[in-house]
């Protein structure tokens, strides 16, 4: 064979690889732009829903104070009310608690330094810094205590020696502002908790599949680069957990203050086992991506059993956030992930590199914590991961 004959395959597969690269970048693409797209159209449904609700609720405040308990000039109610609304979702009862201890505390400190020292601008300015100070140290760095409690401390200083007797409509302002807020978004538009927390999850478990699946990959055409990218992407989950423990928490308010949501208290409780095990399946599948493209560094021989045990890993997370949000048992979920034990085990069998054994550990790890989000508690899911994959007790 010529020297030319014996070169030729070289570019021809160069050029598959080169295009079976630009191929799986122009999915990711792809499917990076439907993301985005999918993500716009939420905050753009967000952007209208809070901008009704804080018209609706200073309209409502200011008729309250001005029409029916006869303040002329009820302009902190809006003010208060709109505040509320636009307050993150699970911390709207708690702000509205923390406005008005901190509209106490300006008063109470503007009262005091402007009987003690009398009016003027180091009196406001003495009166501010105190309240702010003393709203921090009471609250604990509530945002909205300090406002309250800094607004205030200017109001009593500055208007009360021309127009005595600002303090009861400024409390009650506070107030009027703060109930008419937590009574549009709990009474009049509650949100569906379930769909609050299905929407802040799914990136999470689309991320934790997709990885899953994308590791599999990896390990089916021994590419590294492919794992190693799956990793990268799993490190950048953050943003998306928060979101979640957020949702969690404002899904909780609703079902706690709103009467047409207590029905879906229990269905949020269960959800919150995923939620709160987020966390730690992303820990898992990031485990899984790393060992995985040791594995391939090193050339290890890999059992045909791991990339199904992963995908089948992918399947049961989905299953488990489709039953979560119809408020069905998470049997086929659990049964899923079992199943990916299954094959674990077959692969555990086989397996003689040392990243390879340690794959199969994880796995194990992974099935656990699914079976934990699904809402079993750490010993039963433990003894289940274990008797599946042959280990008994």
């Amino acid at each position: 064979m010529s020297a030319a004959e014996e070169r030729a395959p070289g570019p021809a597969y160069d050029a598959d690889v080169l295009a079976g690269r630009a191929l799986r970048l122009g999915e990711r693409a792809r499917e990076r732009g439907r993301r985005e797209w999918r993500v716009r159209l939420r905050l753009t449904y967000v952007i209208l829903v809070i901008a009704v609700q804080a018209g609706l609720a200073a309209a409502l405040s200011w008729v309250i104070g001005h029409d029916v308990l006869g303040n002329p000039a009820p302009v902190f109610a809006p003010s208060a009310a709109v505040g509320t609304i636009v307050a993150a979702i699970g911390q709207r009862a708690r702000r509205t608690a923390q406005s008005l201890i901190g509209v106490g505390i300006g008063i109470l400190v503007g009262n005091a330094l402007l009987y003690t020292l009398g009016p003027g601008p180091v009196q406001i300015g003495l009166a501010v810094a105190i309240a702010i100070a003393t709203a921090l140290v009471i609250s604990g760095g509530s945002g909205a205590a300090v406002a309250q409690a800094g607004a205030s401390a200017v109001l009593i200083a500055t208007l009360s020696p021309v127009n005595p007797n600002l303090e009861w409509p400024r409390v009650l302002d506070a107030f009027v502002g703060g109930a008419v807020g937590l009574v549009v978004v709990t009474l009049l538009f509650p949100v569906n908790p379930i769909r609050v927390l299905n929407r802040a999850a799914t990136p999470i478990v689309q991320l934790i599949s997709a990885e899953l699946r994308t590791t599999a990959s990896a390990l089916d055409q021994r590419d590294t680069e492919l794992a190693v990218a799956s990793l990268q992407r799993l490190r950048e989950a953050g943003p998306d957990l928060a979101r979640l423990s957020q949702a969690l928490d404002g899904a909780r308010e609703v079902v706690s203050l709103a009467p047409v949501r207590w029905q879906r208290r229990h269905d949020v409780e269960q959800f919150a086992q995923f939620a709160q095990q987020g966390e730690r399946l992303v820990g898992d599948v990031q485990d899984l991506a790393r060992t995985s493209a040791t594995a391939l560094q090193y050339d290890e021989p890999l059992p045909d059993e791991l990339p199904t045990t992963l995908r089948q890993l992918a399947e049961a997370t989905e299953h488990l956030r489709a039953e979560r949000v119809s408020g069905r048992d998470p049997q086929r979920a659990r049964a899923t992930a079992l199943a990916a034990m299954h094959s674990a085990r077959k692969a555990g069998d086989v397996a003689t590199g040392r990243f390879t054994q340690t794959l199969v550990t994880q796995t194990r790890v992974a099935t656990s914590d699914l079976l934990r989000a699904s809402g079993l508690d750490p010993d039963t899911a433990n003894r289940l991961t274990r008797e599946r994959y042959g280990e008994r007790t």
